[in-house]
Order: C-alpha cells, then sequence, then structure tokens
C-alpha cells in the first residue's frame, strides 16, 4: 500500500493472542498508519486518527453499494439480521433506526435499574462455590446477560440459551472463522430470530413494562419499528450488551489483581474509565471510505476499508502519560472503547453503570480475593476476552 509501512502479524499467534499490545507499539512506531499485511488493510492506533475518522461522515460502516459483497447462501439469514442493525447502517435508515431506540432505551430506564444490579450483585457473590472458582462463569457472565434479559422483559430462565446464541454470532466477527463457526453462528441466528419474533408478537398481544414494549410502542414523525427491525434491535442490544461487558468484568478483575489495586465506591468513575482503557474488550472496527479524503498525511480513495485499532488508540502517549501502565485514578478523559461519533455504543451507559455498581460491591464483598491460576485470553480477536478467570476468595 502506497506510502505506509506494511507489517505482518498473524491474529492467530498464540503469543499475539495473549499480549497483542507490543505489537501495537511496533505499529506506532510505523507512523499515524500501516498497512497490515494479514488483513491487507490501512490501520491505525493513532487516538487523533482514531477519532477523527469515526466522527467523519465520509467515513462508515455501510460498504459502497458498488462493493457490496455477495453473501454465500449459507450465511444470508445471519446478514439478514444484520441489514437491519443500526451498527451496520448509515444515514438516513441509522438516524431513524437509532432515534426510536433511544425513545426507548432511556437513561431514566437505564438509571432505574441500579438497586436490581445491586441485588443481583449481592445474590451472584452469595451463590460463589468454595474452594477456587471460575469468576467469569459465576459472574462475569452472568450479571450482564440476566440484566439486559431483565430490560428487554425476557425470561432469565433464557439466559443459558441468549449466552449460548450470542457467543456463536459473535464468531462471524473473529479472525479466522471457519465453515464450522460460521454454521454454529447461522444455527444460532435461526434460533435467536425464532425466539424473539415469538416473544414479540407476545408483547404485541400482551404490553409489559419492559424494553420490547416500549420498543414496539416507539414512534417518531409517525414511523415505527418493523418487526424485523424489533427482531435485529433486540439480538443487537443482547449481544452487544453483555458480550463486551463480560470480557471487560473479566479483564478488569484481572488487571486489579495482577497490579495490587481495588475498586471501591469512591473511585469507581476513575476506576472503571481506566479498565475501559488500559485492556478493552474489543480491539478493531472497520470503516469503508465513501469519497477520496486524506487524512494525517495518507490517502483514502473511495472503497478503501481503515481498521480503527481501539486499544492501541487507548494506549497512545500522544494522549496519555505513561498509557502501558494501569492508574486506577488516572484523570478521565476520553477514549475510544465505545467508539464515537454517530455510531458511539447505545449500551455505553448501561455497560458503565453495571461497572461501577458491580465491580466495587465484589472487591467490598471479597477483600482476599486473588488469582489462582495464570489467566488465559481465548482466541477471538477482533474481541480480547479470557477463557475463565480462576480465583480464590478466602
Amino acid at each position: 500500500m502506497a506510502g505506509i509501512k506494511t507489517l505482518h502479524q498473524s491474529p492467530l499467534d498464540p503469543a499475539f493472542v495473549q499480549n497483542p499490545y507490543p505489537f501495537y507499539e511496533q505499529a506506532r512506531a510505523a507512523g499515524p498508519f500501516f498497512h497490515w499485511a494479514e488483513y491487507d488493510m490501512a490501520c491505525t492506533g493513532n487516538a487523533a486518527a482514531c477519532s477523527a475518522i469515526f466522527r467523519d461522515r465520509r467515513f462508515g460502516r455501510e460498504a459502497p453499494v458498488e462493493l457490496a459483497p455477495k453473501i454465500p447462501d449459507h450465511l444470508k439469514p445471519f446478514y439478514a439480521v444484520e441489514a437491519h442493525s443500526m451498527l451496520e447502517l448509515e444515514p438516513p435508515r441509522h438516524t431513524r433506526l437509532r432515534g426510536l431506540v433511544l425513545r426507548a432505551f432511556t437513561s431514566r430506564r437505564i438509571a432505574a435499574l441500579q438497586p436490581e444490579i445491586e441485588t443481583l450483585t449481592h445474590q451472584l457473590i452469595d451463590a460463589f462455590p468454595k474452594g477456587p472458582f471460575d469468576l467469569l462463569a459465576h459472574f462475569g457472565q452472568k450479571l450482564p446477560v440476566i440484566i439486559i434479559a431483565r430490560l428487554l422483559g425476557v425470561p432469565e430462565s433464557m439466559s443459558d440459551d441468549l449466552l449460548k446464541w450470542s457467543n456463536a454470532m459473535v464468531g462471524m466477527y473473529m479472525a479466522g472463522r471457519d465453515r464450522a463457526r460460521e454454521d454454529r453462528a447461522i444455527a444460532a441466528t435461526e434460533a435467536f430470530v425464532a425466539f424473539m419474533r415469538g416473544y414479540v408478537e407476545a408483547r404485541r398481544q400482551d404490553p409489559r413494562d419492559d424494553l420490547i414494549t416500549s420498543l414496539i410502542a416507539a414512534e417518531e414523525a409517525g414511523e415505527k419499528l418493523t418487526t424485523d427491525e424489533l427482531i435485529t434491535t433486540c439480538i443487537l442490544l443482547l449481544n452487544a450488551g453483555h458480550e463486551a461487558t463480560v470480557h471487560t468484568i473479566g479483564n478488569g478483575v484481572k488487571t486489579l489483581l495482577q497490579t495490587g489495586n481495588t475498586v471501591t465506591a469512591a473511585n469507581a468513575d476513575t476506576c472503571i474509565e481506566e479498565i475501559l482503557r488500559f485492556d478493552p474488550a474489543l480491539h478493531m472496527f472497520t470503516r469503508w471510505a465513501y469519497e477520496d479524503i486524506e487524512v494525517m498525511g495518507h490517502t483514502f480513495h473511495r472503497g478503501d476499508q481503515v481498521a480503527l485499532l481501539l486499544a492501541a488508540a487507548n494506549r497512545d502517549p500522544g494522549l496519555w502519560e505513561k498509557p502501558g501502565q494501569f492508574q486506577p485514578n488516572r484523570p478521565v478523559r476520553p477514549h475510544v472503547s465505545f467508539g464515537a461519533g454517530l455510531h458511539f455504543c447505545v449500551g455505553a451507559p448501561l455497560a458503565r453503570l453495571e461497572l461501577q455498581i458491580a465491580l466495587p460491591i465484589l472487591f467490598q464483598r471479597l477483600p482476599k480475593l486473588r488469582l489462582v491460576e495464570a489467566p488465559v485470553y481465548g482466541d477471538v480477536y477482533h474481541f480480547h476476552g479470557l477463557t475463565k478467570l480462576m480465583v480464590q476468595a478466602d
């Protein structure tokens, strides 16, 4: 790729999976942009470049119409759902969808969950087994999926299925996916859609005080969500609403225990933002260029893709002092773990609330919490999360 340095790094390399940060630093030394050979794409871990591209409407998530990829038949059920996802759309469809969703997914509704998050956190801790246990399985995975299920109004008894379906679906975004992973994702998509379709119809007949009922009722300038848009939005909120939070809880507790730090109600705001910055759950997001445009000396042409390396941008020394150090009292400034601009994560307030409530309670209740096994990251790039987190509480 003209004008920028090419670097080679397999995203499946075990050393990279466990610690991608040395490669990000090598890439940073190459300039604001580099060509990642394995993706055949310009990439940036520069904080200013990431922030600018996130906010520039000349870049977007939807492929230019002439470059829209042909979808193989076996993947059509998955992309039929994606076709209604505000995560993947640009204005005007994105504007309409997001506006309708935000009419239901209000800050008041999220704030009202605080007592439930507190109670559930205590209940999960009360149920921890004696001796060594996996904090991810008993806490990190349970808390976010139960809260999002309650918010939507989906039975909590479905939480294991929701977790299984979500894990399979996000396999479509991971590096090196194969046909087996695709088949699992499609089976999960079809099961998820069938369940949600039945559930949406039930709520149409029997409205409740839940987010699905509010999404059905949401209306703006005479516009309402179609059933397919409702189903996709619920799947997006469930998948995005817990997948990243699970990893953030795991990565955050791991970092706190390894660095000898703790999180309390007093330092929760700064500590949670530092957890989100230091070792985020999502490492790569891509954008398409819609016209010829120059960013920090690199020219993009219409149809070019660029990868924004969020975890690298969060350690840009141009923005943070000693960025490779975890500092729980670091002054808060914007990071890109939730994106930025038009597609800023709609669930960010809920994720922050869960983390700010649950983690201080965890460390207050279990002051002797310690690691009993070296944590191992899963081979799930572009996500970044642990396979398990073995701890002991006494």
